[in-house]
């Protein structure tokens, strides 16, 4: 999924057409979120298809875990200077 300004949409949009073949792109203009999709010639919605978690998932920290150990490190890097 690729969120983008409208800005950035004017100016790149042959980029993120061609990104919305195969991804999700919402464009944000204000308050506004417009969800760009790609239909086929027959005017159906491109399947995508979705895979469950696998191990590596489940074996995979929080982020809460990650930024204790980032802080933890960084302290640990100030304090022997």
């Amino acid at each position: 999924m690729t969120v983008i300004s409208s800005r950035e949409f004017a100016t790149n949009q042959n980029k993120y057409f061609n990104l919305a073949v195969n991804e999700e792109v919402f464009i944000k203009r204000g308050n506004n979120v417009f969800h760009l999709i790609c239909k086929s010639d027959d005017n159906t919605t491109k399947r995508r298809v979705y895979y469950e978690p696998d191990e590596d998932f489940y074996r995979s920290i929080t982020k809460d875990v990650l930024l204790k150990g980032i802080h933890e490190d960084i302290d640990k890097f100030f304090a022997n200077k």
